[in-house]
């Protein structure tokens, strides 16, 4: 259902790769609450990925970037200031890759070389997108940057691998790139923690189906969708979140701030009475 939350803004979207991604979600929420789109990808996932489907659904451009690149986010920028005629009010940051996890290289035995291209491509990415905008002067007064992080930040989950570490970086940049790009124009920066969710990025991290049921059990509303966290970013990017900036906001059916649940203790008692 439409309330045209956004009505007349435009904004960037990373990260669509197919209808599982958060940000394909993301997409599809915004277009029905009236917001014009670009989509945005490497362009690899771009080949491997549907977009194309998601930008006919959505009359959105898909304009190629390799978020490392400050070359490629500033043709990003330019293309689509271009196509809207002027500055953007909202950029969802949906990126993230581990090429430790890809390379079954267990944390106690990361590989430097890749930890430095994981962190860049998955938490300083952030970083770049944000200044390209500061320093092109391309969020309008009052928009709203969100990005798309995990709970490991703060706890440990053995198998998330250095994808925490990157998940830290990132809300710390959030952090302190929002102190800045308030001051300036009221743009606001914030991060989602949200529940583990069935993606294909998600899926490849060892023992992911584990996370999913634990999380769900230990969650008094259980997991939220992928659904429900577009439903959540379209309400950061509105103008109802005005003030809400710099913080980690956990989307995770009260995952967070539960010690222990009733359905977890009664399925492990199960399984030692078994």
């Amino acid at each position: 259902m439409s309330n045209n939350l956004l009505q007349g803004k435009k904004g960037i979207i990373f990260g669509a790769l197919n209808d599982q991604s958060i940000a394909w979600k993301v997409a599809e929420k915004c277009h029905e609450q009236g917001a014009s789109i670009v989509l945005s990808n490497a362009p690899i996932a771009m080949r491997m990925g549907e977009i194309n489907k998601l930008a006919e659904a959505t009359g959105a451009p898909v304009v190629g970037a390799d978020v490392t690149s400050a070359d490629d986010i500033k043709k990003l920028f330019e293309t689509t200031m271009n196509h809207f005629g002027g500055g953007i009010d909202f950029v969802l940051h949906s990126i993230g890759m581990s090429l430790n996890v890809r390379k079954n290289k267990h944390y106690t035995e990361m590989d430097y070389g890749f930890n430095q291209k994981t962190l860049d491509i998955s938490a300083m990415s952030l970083h770049r997108v944000i200044k390209t905008a500061w320093d092109m002067d391309a969020i309008n007064d009052w928009g709203s940057i969100v990005a798309l992080t995990y709970i490991a930040a703060q706890r440990v989950f053995p198998d998330y691998n250095e994808m925490a570490d990157a998940k830290a970086l990132l809300e710390s940049v959030a952090r302190s790139f929002g102190y800045h790009y308030g001051k300036r124009k009221n743009v606001r920066i914030n991060t989602i923690s949200q529940s583990p969710t069935k993606t294909t990025a998600g899926s490849g991290i060892k023992g992911f189906d584990g996370f999913l049921t634990y999380a769900d059990k230990m969650s008094p509303l259980g997991n939220a969708s992928a659904e429900a966290c577009a439903d959540y970013c379209v309400s950061m990017f509105s103008d109802l979140t005005r003030m809400v900036t710099m913080q980690n906001l956990f989307h995770d059916g009260g995952f967070s701030n539960t010690g222990v649940s009733v359905e977890l203790m009664e399925m492990v008692e199960a399984q030692l009475g078994a």
